[in-house]
């Protein structure tokens, strides 16, 4: 691994950081609004079945809250989260070109799969996110066909 792929890694892992505390806090607003305890607890009802005061909510549902009442920082944790996951697929299979196509065709899936789980939400941050899996995923795909079929094949060597 090289200083310069060492230093993004370093970098995108602060932002994750960063936007996963400011979304973790910006979540905790669920506390004071009981009424939506029972669309946004998703978590704490796996685990409690019923959620019938702040003491019950999971600190994931901040997230989940936070994702749907106020999307800028979950949105930028997904974008670092989604930086840093592509960095380390490039990191780990840039010597063959097959893998890295799969790599990124799998990614694809993974997001268009998740466009799913967020579909038909009628919360903007839902809506944000929808798009967001949407294009990202298709973005993917299209990047393994196009990193599969047009790499030049003697830059790179089969591993």
């Amino acid at each position: 691994m090289t200083f310069n792929n060492f230093l993004q890694m370093i970098i995108a892992a602060f932002f994750l950081l960063l936007f996963s505390f400011c979304t973790w806090y910006e979540g905790s607003e669920i506390l004071d609004n009981p009424w939506e305890w029972k669309y946004s607890t998703h978590f704490s009802q796996m685990l409690n079945d019923q959620v019938m005061d702040d003491q019950d909510i999971s600190n994931f549902d901040y997230f989940v809250y936070a994702a749907k009442f106020k999307p800028l920082f979950p949105f930028l944790m997904v974008l670092a989260a989604s930086y840093l996951i592509i960095l380390t697929g490039y990191i780990l299979f840039k010597r063959s070109i097959k893998k890295m196509a799969l790599f990124l065709l799998g990614l694809g899936v993974l997001f268009l799969l998740s466009t799913g789980f967020v579909s038909n939400s009628p919360t903007v941050g839902g809506n944000i996110f929808q798009a967001f899996f949407l294009i990202g995923g298709m973005m993917a795909i299209m990047g393994a066909a196009l990193y599969y079929f047009l790499m030049p094949t003697g830059l790179h060597t089969e591993v």
